[in-house]
């Protein structure tokens, strides 16, 4: 798979019911961990050299629940396809981001969690951005 449907999977494993503006906010995440290059970035190796990568990003082990394979998300990432109109718009945000014409609407935040949960992470930090469901952290 491309950069760009591992990233629409990503937005649409985690965000699908969260609105327009939920979605880009899970992109703006996955390209601030990827501009970062810290732990929870991924790498691609190219010419021995490694490449911080979008798809890396998004599947490193236990980074985004979605693509566990325990999680109830990742079945659905196997079967959903462009007759997904919800799918259709994750695709149109992906290209969105990685054609760096998305406006990072998180304020930098490179981590996040649902409302549901009280991570432990989250416990000293201070939210930068509140939509919906989702609080995210720098």
């Amino acid at each position: 798979m491309s950069d760009v449907e591992i990233l629409a999977k990503t937005i649409y494993g985690e965000a699908r019911g969260e609105g327009l503006k939920g979605m880009e906010a899970v992109a703006c995440v996955v390209m601030n961990r990827v501009k970062a290059q810290q732990w929870f970035t991924g790498y691609v190796a190219i010419g021995g050299h490694k490449v911080p990568s979008i798809s890396a990003t998004c599947l490193k082990r236990l980074q985004f629940s979605c693509w566990n394979k325990n999680d109830p998300n990742y079945a659905k990432l196997q079967k959903v396809n462009t007759e997904d109109h919800l799918y259709n718009q994750c695709l149109s945000v992906a290209c969105r981001a990685i054609g760096g014409e998305l406006k990072d609407i998180t304020n930098g935040a490179v981590y996040y969690h649902t409302k549901q949960i009280k991570p432990l992470w989250a416990k000293e930090k201070n939210p930068c951005f509140i939509y919906k469901n989702h609080i995210f952290y720098q």
